[in-house]
């Protein structure tokens, strides 16, 4: 029995992206078709290689870093290396995204302060001046 294959249309219509997508990350190196003529096959691999690109750039990863991340995908390994990396970078990224929360709100209260004092040198002007 042979593998389940994919269009391109079929990974575009099941992952919900464009063909043009699909393309852009062949183009990237990150997914490998297969050619029958102008036809792309894709495999399950492919498959898996492009959810997790999606995935990846869901949760502000690089196309470096999700590049990283498949080219460690070996299933005779059972994929340890692969998943050790994926949670080191799960952590980087929640770590930059507290640090960006801290600057957000560091700045909201900037900005408080900014407001405050314009209202307050504001009801000191005359109306119409």
């Amino acid at each position: 029995m042979t593998a389940k294959t994919y269009s391109i249309s079929e990974l575009a219509r099941e992952l919900d992206v464009t063909t043009r997508t699909i393309r852009f990350y062949e183009e990237q190196g990150m997914l490998s078709p297969t050619r029958r003529g102008q036809e792309r096959i894709y495999t399950p691999k492919d498959r898996v290689a492009l959810k997790l690109i999606l995935r990846g750039k869901r949760i502000g990863f690089s196309l470096a870093e999700c590049k990283e991340l498949i080219e460690l995908y070996d299933p005779s390994l059972g994929n340890r290396k692969q998943l050790d990396t994926f949670l080191d970078k799960i952590t980087e990224r929640r770590a930059q995204l507290e640090q960006q929360l801290l600057d957000i709100q560091q700045m909201q209260l900037e900005l408080d302060t900014a407001e405050e004092r314009c209202r307050a040198a504001l009801a000191e002007v005359p109306e119409g001046r």
